[in-house]
């Protein structure tokens, strides 16, 4: 019962993303919304980490799971990507180093602020 009700508190955090995605204007992805709602809770205390942490846990062992539909989807279409297969390897290794760099200066900055407090 226990993980049903951490799985209900991240799917309605998910919703609450979702519905920000259709009233807000901006051209922001719902899950980036449900992420930061579940952060700002996290920090202030209004959803405390014991109340989520060993369904996230679990999806997140699962994670690698998710992209089995995607892999497949790709080569069902690998027709239509092959001719492009230059560009897309190159905005991967970029996107990539440039996701790398960022997480890496966003840690760096709450290790940072974390020693100074």
């Amino acid at each position: 019962m226990k993980f049903l009700r951490q799985f209900g508190i991240i799917l309605l955090i998910s919703f609450l993303g979702e519905v920000l995605y259709v009233l807000l204007p901006f051209p922001i992805p719902a899950g980036i919304y449900g992420i930061i709602i579940l952060f700002s809770g996290l920090q202030t205390g209004m959803v405390s980490l014991s109340s989520v942490k060993e369904t996230s846990d679990f999806l997140i062992e699962i994670m690698p799971m998710m992209f089995v539909p995607a892999a497949a989807g790709l080569m069902d279409s690998w027709q239509a990507v092959k001719g492009d297969l230059l560009p897309y390897a190159v905005i991967t290794v970029i996107t990539t180093c440039a996701v790398m760099i960022v997480s890496g200066r966003v840690v760096q900055f709450g290790v940072r602020r974390d020693r100074h407090e």
